[in-house]
């Protein structure tokens, strides 16, 4: 397979002290700076959202096509915009979805959760969502309030992720598309997505920590953020 890289003359032509940069296609066994590149985002309709995606065998985490695809995933998520994206919704069927909220603080993300499970769900919310794979509609959703989420990050270390709020809906529906899932199967309400909606900044409170899975729980503080984003 051949991708497109940032890489230099002399990396190409093997030497003589070039060193003008410049593009070129080349065999992945010289892949040097990798360029993310925004992929399609399949809709509703699509089989692949409608699988549930197999697990990730931690050995390609060392394939350099791997750490493309997460790259890759970041770069179509902030192109979108939204704050959450898992594979199946670039059309590749395997566990993992990375979440950035784009806070100032930057507690929010970004993550990359590979094979992810959720060790506590409690309490109930109810919510505006949207989805970047069913463009122009919201609807309301009931998800668990509080959740924490364990997996691996995109280096092979264990992460553990609690989230309440927006960061915790985040996390469910994520978890959702690796499962086949849509929001609209469980969603009411389903409507065209209006100005209200995009407006309704309603100071919502979301939390989350990030430790080693054998660390005791710290809470952090809670932060603001928008309730009508997409993922």
């Amino acid at each position: 397979m051949l991708y497109l890289y940032n890489i230099t003359y002399s990396q190409v032509n093997g030497s003589r002290g070039l060193s003008r940069s410049g593009l070129a296609i080349v065999a992945t066994s010289c892949i040097v700076d990798a360029v993310p590149y925004v992929r399609e985002i399949i809709q509703d309709g699509h089989p692949t959202l409608r699988k549930v995606a197999k697990k990730v065998d931690l050995k390609q985490l060392k394939d350099p096509l791997f750490q493309q695809l997460i790259d890759d995933m970041f770069e179509t998520m902030y192109h979108a915009p939204g704050i959450g994206l898992a594979a199946p919704q670039i059309n590749v069927s395997q566990r993992v979805f990375v979440v950035d909220l784009q806070d100032e603080a930057g507690k929010f993300g970004p993550y990359t959760l590979i094979n992810p499970r959720f060790t506590l769900m409690e309490g109930e919310i109810e919510s505006t969502e949207g989805c970047l794979s069913k463009v122009g509609l919201v609807g309301e959703i009931k998800r668990y309030e509080r959740v924490i989420c364990v997996g691996v990050d995109r280096y092979g270390e264990k992460i553990e992720l609690e989230g309440t709020g927006l960061f915790a809906r985040c996390l469910q529906h994520e978890m959702h598309h690796l499962d086949g899932t849509l929001y609209v199967d469980h969603a009411t309400n389903i409507r065209p997505v209006k100005e209200e909606d995009e407006d309704r900044d309603e100071a919502e409170e979301l939390g989350t920590s990030e430790r080693p899975a054998d660390e005791v729980v710290a809470s952090e503080p809670d932060v603001a953020a928008p309730a009508s984003a997409s993922h």
